[in-house]
This record gives C-alpha cells, sequence and structure tokens, in this order.
C-alpha cells in the first residue's frame, strides 16, 4: 500500500465531502469505474452503476440548493446528518484492507476533518446570508466549487501536496470556529432583542 496516496485520498474525500458530498461520490466514482484512478477496494462501490445514478442526480440538487440563499443553509442544516458519516465511511473505505487500528484511526481523523469542514462550510453561509443581497452568496458558493475541484485534482495528482494544504486548512479552521459561533450567537441574540422589543404594547 502506497502510505502518502491513501492518506491524501482519505483526507481529501473527509474534506470534500463536507463541501459537495454527492459530486465528491459520483466524481470519484465515475473516475475509477472509467479507470482514470485507482481506487482501493473499499470504495469500489462508488463505481456501481445504481451509486453513480443517485449521487449523479443528488449533485445536481445539490449545485442548485447551494446557489439559493437561506435554501443553502436548511440544506446544510439537514446534511449535518449524511455529509460526516458517509465522509467518515469513505476515509475509512480508503483503509478497508488495512488492520483494525489503521481503519480507526483513519475513521477518527476523516470524521473530525468532514464534520470541522462542514461546520465552518454551513457557519460561514449562516452569516453570510444575513446580508440581502445575493452576491455574496453567489460568491462563496462559486469560491466553494473552485476550491472543491482544486482539492480534488491534488488530491489524485499531488498528494503530498494537498496533506500541506490541508493542515493550513485545520489551522484556519481552528482559528474560524470560535468566531463563526460567538457571530451566530451575536445574531441569534439580536434576533431575540428585536422579537422582544416587537412584541411590546405600543
Amino acid at each position: 500500500m502506497d502510505t502518502l496516496p491513501n492518506v491524501a485520498l482519505a483526507g481529501g474525500l473527509a474534506w470534500a465531502s463536507g463541501i459537495r458530498l454527492y459530486a465528491t461520490i459520483f466524481v470519484a466514482g465515475m473516475l475509477g469505474r472509467l479507470g482514470y484512478v485507482h481506487l482501493p477496494d473499499g470504495l469500489l462501490p462508488l463505481t456501481d452503476t445504481w451509486v453513480l445514478a443517485v449521487s449523479g442526480a443528488l449533485m445536481l440538487c445539490e449545485f442548485l440548493a447551494d446557489k439559493v440563499p437561506a435554501f443553502d443553509s436548511a440544506w446544510d442544516a439537514v446534511h449535518t446528518f449524511i455529509r460526516i458519516p458517509i465522509g467518515t465511511l469513505l476515509a475509512w473505505g480508503v483503509f478497508k484492507d488495512s488492520g483494525a487500528g489503521t481503519q480507526l484511526a483513519a475513521a477518527l481523523l476523516g470524521g473530525a476533518l468532514v464534520a470541522g469542514t462542514h461546520f465552518t462550510k454551513a457557519g460561514t453561509r449562516a452569516l453570510i446570508n444575513t446580508s440581502p443581497e445575493p452576491f455574496s452568496n453567489w460568491g462563496a458558493s462559486v469560491g466553494e466549487d473552485v476550491s472543491w475541484l482544486g482539492g480534488m485534482y491534488l488530491m489524485w495528482q499531488h498528494p503530498l501536496v494537498l496533506l500541506i494544504l490541508l493542515g493550513l486548512f485545520v489551522l484556519l479552521m481552528c482559528w474560524m470556529l470560535p468566531r463563526i459561533v460567538r457571530g451566530l450567537r451575536a445574531l441569534r441574540r439580536l434576533g431575540s432583542t428585536l422579537s422582544g422589543s416587537s412584541a411590546q404594547p405600543r
């Protein structure tokens, strides 16, 4: 087993799943089916016709939903229960033929990475959606698309570069998440204040 490419594959799939889950499954499965990339045995189910059909349809839904302000946050909220377990499963699948300890480590690290990526994306978009104009939301969505494409390319072509960038992303994520949480709490307090003011008799 080539350790570096497989670590990059597990980390890249987990990270990408936190941004575009269905696109990640579809692209990885299609590239594996066409023989452009080698998938470990644990990821071969991604090449199944039904998996490709379902993930392809959901990929289109995901792309459209992510471009609609406010609805994208509802989509993210629902997918908290989908992206994290599936992203964890993908990271585990890379090391399916390894020892139990390696599999568990891959699942733990993959789960932490996909969860952090998902919550960073969802929290950032929730804050952006407070703006009345849609352009900042569209810009953020397109930026995510470009980042996702770049990550998928590096995952197979330059795994070491991807791992370095993932390390930097984790540091950025650790810096951003507390600030995102504080921003969301401030918005909640502001909403409660405004609701209380409007409820007072005049």
